[in-house]
This record gives C-alpha cells, sequence and structure tokens, in this order.
C-alpha cells in the first residue's frame, strides 16, 4: 500500500510519531484552499482532516491511491462517507478522544445555567449584590433526557451519576447499555417526565432540526435544552420562540447553526435577529464549539486515531 499519510490539518505530535514508528511516511499539507489539496491528493494513501477540510465525490476521484480517511474527532459530516465505501476507502474517526471533555463542559454549562453563575459573576464584577434574583435549582431530583448515547451520552450521564438524578436515555439506533445509574426508554417517556434536555447526536439527514416546534411541543413540563453535538440538530428560531414563551427555560450552547464548521468560525452574515436575541438573554450560555477541546482531548483525540490506523492496516505494513 502507499504509505504516504497527508496531515490536512495538524494534531497532536503522538499522531505523527505513532504513525512513523508503525513505517507511515508523514507529512502536512502546507496549502489553504481545496484546489491544492486536489493537485496532491493523489499521492497519499491516507489522508488526516478535522472539521475544516471537507472531502467530496469530486476529491475522492482524484484520490486513486487513497486507502483511508482520519478524522479527529466525531462528526463525519464534512465526508463523503458513502462514497468513500465504494472506492474501498476506509473512514476512522476518534470520538473516543473528546467524550470525556464533552461531557464535563455539558455539565458545567448545565450548573452554570440553573444556578445563574455566569450572570452573577458579571453582575457582582460590576458592584451588584443580587442574592434573590440569582436563587438556582438543585439537580438531585430532577430528570434529564440524553438524546444519542454514542460516546458523548454516556460521559455525560456518568458526570451526572453522582447527582441524584433521574437519567433518561433514548438512542434510536443502540439499546443494552446494561448501566445501572441511567434508564433506557422511548421518546414517550422523555416527553411527559424531563426536565432538561441534552443531544448527543451526529448531524444527519434525520437529525436536522431535530428540535424544532412540533418537537417541543410534545414535552408536558417546560424545560432546559443543552446542545453540545452540531449547531443545525437545533432549530434556532423554533428554540427562540420557545424561549420567548418560557417553554424553554434556558438553553447552553456550545454549538449554533450559524457555526461555519468548514472555516472554524462564526459565519457573521447569517447572525439574524434569533441570534441575537439568544445572544442578549441571561438565561442562555453560549460557548464556540469548545465543548471537545481541552489539553487532554488534544492527545486522546490523536493517540485513538493512530492506534485505529495501525490496527487496520498492521497485516499490511
Amino acid at each position: 500500500m502507499n504509505r504516504r499519510v497527508l496531515f490536512a490539518d495538524r494534531p497532536h505530535p503522538v499522531l505523527e510519531e505513532r504513525l512513523t514508528k508503525a513505517g507511515f511516511i508523514c507529512g502536512y499539507f502546507k496549502g489553504d484552499s481545496i484546489k491544492e489539496l486536489e493537485a496532491i491528493i493523489a499521492e497519499y494513501g491516507g489522508i488526516i482532516v478535522r472539521s475544516r477540510t471537507k472531502l467530496t465525490a469530486d476529491i475522492l476521484d482524484m484520490a486513486k491511491e487513497l486507502r483511508f480517511i482520519g478524522r479527529l474527532g466525531s462528526g463525519m459530516e464534512n465526508i463523503d462517507t458513502e462514497y468513500a465505501a465504494t472506492k474501498n476507502i476506509i473512514c476512522l474517526s476518534s470520538p473516543e478522544g473528546n467524550s470525556n471533555a464533552v461531557g464535563e463542559h455539558a455539565l458545567g454549562m448545565l450548573l452554570a445555567l440553573i444556578n445563574h453563575i455566569h450572570t452573577s459573576d458579571r453582575e457582582v464584577r460590576n458592584g451588584l449584590w443580587q442574592r434573590e434574583a440569582n436563587r438556582g435549582m438543585e439537580l438531585r431530583g430532577k430528570t434529564i433526557g440524553i438524546i444519542g448515547f454514542g460516546n458523548t451520552g454516556p460521559a455525560f450521564a456518568r458526570c451526572l451519576s453522582g447527582f441524584g438524578m433521574h437519567i433518561l436515555v433514548y438512542d434510536k439506533y443502540k439499546s443494552g447499555f446494561e448501566i445501572d445509574y441511567i434508564s433506557e426508554c422511548g421518546m414517550r417517556q422523555i416527553y411527559e417526565e424531563a426536565d432538561i434536555l441534552s443531544f448527543h447526536v451526529p448531524l444527519t439527514n434525520e437529525t436536522h432540526y431535530l428540535l424544532d416546534g412540533n418537537y417541543l411541543d410534545q414535552f408536558k413540563k417546560n424545560i432546559f435544552i443543552i446542545n453540545t453535538s452540531r449547531g443545525e440538530v437545533v432549530n434556532t428560531g423554533s428554540l427562540v420562540k420557545n424561549l420567548r414563551k418560557g417553554k424553554v427555560l434556558g438553553a447552553a450552547l456550545d454549538v449554533i447553526e450559524y457555526e461555519n464548521l468548514l472555516s472554524e468560525s462564526f459565519n457573521g452574515e447569517k447572525a439574524d435577529e434569533n441570534f441575537r436575541y439568544l445572544a442578549s438573554q441571561p438565561n442562555v450560555i453560549l460557548t464556540p464549539h469548545i465543548a471537545g477541546v481541552t489539553f487532554e482531548s488534544h492527545f486522546k483525540l490523536a493517540a485513538v486515531l493512530a492506534d485505529k490506523i495501525i490496527i487496520a492496516f498492521s497485516k499490511e505494513m
């Protein structure tokens, strides 16, 4: 096989170290455009990407010797995985590497949201000492619905397991988790019982705008929303409408649908009145897609991916 591997993004050095030791020849993409990538991709047997590099069918057609695509992270929406499969290109990702980071970040946002930590901090800095106005809530006794139980869902559940919560889990494609502190259920039970809802699903045609007005109308209680998955899982217009009328009590969003995943920057041209509303509300916490970005996950994402690549091609080395 062609042992040359192109790093389209710069990972933790452990990835290059382990692949080189295993016999691969690693190089870095020094260009900054798709055309430059198209011009050289035929020379490589493997490519490593994050979210900003989009690998379409057209590009894959040019990759005559490509055997694998390594995705640093979880979401594969920037890769035409179905077309890659028809060309016998193996697609590998490393969601295990940052799942704990995402779980801890989701917990941190939730605690800040229900206890007004983010807003009261700003108030104290401005000389305001408002204790009653910042009376918070406890997690003990509350019911949370976790939608999606692949990697980050279980990590979040572990973080919540010591808080005395009722943790409901729904995954359309998986079951039989055998974890004593969760309860597997259907969506009907989550609609009936949830106080908090957290999304841990990939972005697909099925999950695009999963949360919309009709979805929220199914919930018996007014709820808090957490999204650390992908921005377009949540319809921002529907979320804003339900924040305004109190159906959604608060939202903690590490991702927003206006985020430009390909450039890893916020697309300000799409920042309409819905986003401006979110940005102005004290019961909304926004972070810039950093839930999985920790010093530890930087290493683990690369190490996990290296192991998967080496195992996949060990017989050919």
